[in-house]
């Protein structure tokens, strides 16, 4: 699977390269951070004070464990969808552990959820995004199947 597909196999290593880089080291928890000012900026404005930094990492993890899902489908392919989550999952729990052991981060119940809930989703977008292609090769006569 990872042979026959290495540039998406490239792809997802260097994603998943990126995202420990932002889950476990110390410049992504610091208060100067993006999200941070960002929730500083909402903060400032009534109508936006409601969205908070807490929310907005929310919904940063599940956004960046999103196109984990995806690249996860299209590795291991449609039939194994299921795979894509059980190694999303892990890897979310893998993280959490890890960041057990750093002095600049803090293990998270939330950051499972949220990682978890981003991995599903790019599971089913993925599985949306291909269900024309595996359409195709279902009423495809097996003689011009690859």
């Amino acid at each position: 699977m990872f042979l026959r597909h290495p540039r998406l196999t490239i792809a997802t290593l260097a994603y998943l390269a990126l995202v420990g880089w932002i889950t476990l080291s110390p410049q992504a928890a610091l208060p100067s951070g993006p999200l941070w000012r960002l929730a500083q900026f909402f903060g400032d404005h009534h109508a936006t004070e409601w969205i908070t930094f807490n929310l907005l990492e929310f919904a940063a993890n599940i956004a960046m464990f999103v196109p984990i899902g995806v690249f996860l489908v299209l590795l291991f392919g449609r039939g194994r969808w299921w795979l894509a989550i059980v190694v999303g999952v892990v890897l979310t729990l893998l993280i959490e552990y890890t960041q057990g052991f750093l002095p600049t981060r803090v293990p998270d119940v939330r950051d499972i959820l949220a990682n978890s809930i981003g991995v599903v989703t790019g599971t089913l977008l993925a599985l949306l995004l291909t269900l024309r292609s595996a359409r195709g090769r279902e009423r495809r006569p097996a003689a011009f199947a690859r």
